[in-house]
């Protein structure tokens, strides 16, 4: 008959304590490496975006149904597209009865003021700013770049974001 061989046994209570820490910690750090492997490997150096970490086009869903929010709450806002300083927040506004018209965009910030983001002020086309002055959303800043509004099918709002480069743009002033 064999026998199983037998495992090390540990005597004192200080290793039974710290052996199972370390292979805890061994364990945590080895996955840590292979995931930042694996992460390394997939960017390849490659600097591009891809469809997958950042869409050019951000969906809204129906136009109608956008065009009754703005209707109904105010234009609406999203903060921080792809930073985290909120340079690309930006303001998504309707006017007219038509929705697959009348669509308009702002940054949400004053303009020349791309370091004083807007709030905006629930249920209404108001914005305060950092110095707590009130706007209308049609004092925003208008875009720079060719960050627009698009319309597909007369049915479905998508925002088009390739004009974003890696880098948050600010206007001057």
């Amino acid at each position: 008959m064999v026998s199983a061989p037998q495992l090390p046994e540990l005597r004192s209570p200080f290793a039974r304590a710290v052996v199972p820490v370390l292979g805890g910690v061994v364990f945590f750090v080895l996955l840590g490496l292979i995931t930042w492997g694996i992460a390394a490997f997939l960017s390849s150096g490659d600097t591009e975006t891809t469809d997958n970490l950042a869409p050019p086009r951000l969906e809204l869903g129906s136009a109608a149904g956008r065009a009754n929010d703005v209707a109904e709450a105010g234009p609406l806002l999203f903060a921080e597209l792809s930073t985290i300083t909120g340079a690309r927040s930006l303001v998504v506004d309707h006017e007219g009865d038509d929705p697959a018209n009348g669509w308009r965009l702002y940054y949400a910030f004053p303009p020349g003021r791309p370091d004083c983001p807007v709030e905006q002020v629930r249920g209404s086309a108001t914005f305060v700013d950092c110095e707590g002055n009130e706007l209308d959303v049609t004092e925003l800043s208008p875009p720079t770049e060719a960050v627009r509004p698009v319309v597909e099918d007369k049915r479905t709002l998508y925002l088009d974001l390739r004009a974003f480069s890696s880098e948050p743009t600010t206007t001057g002033g």
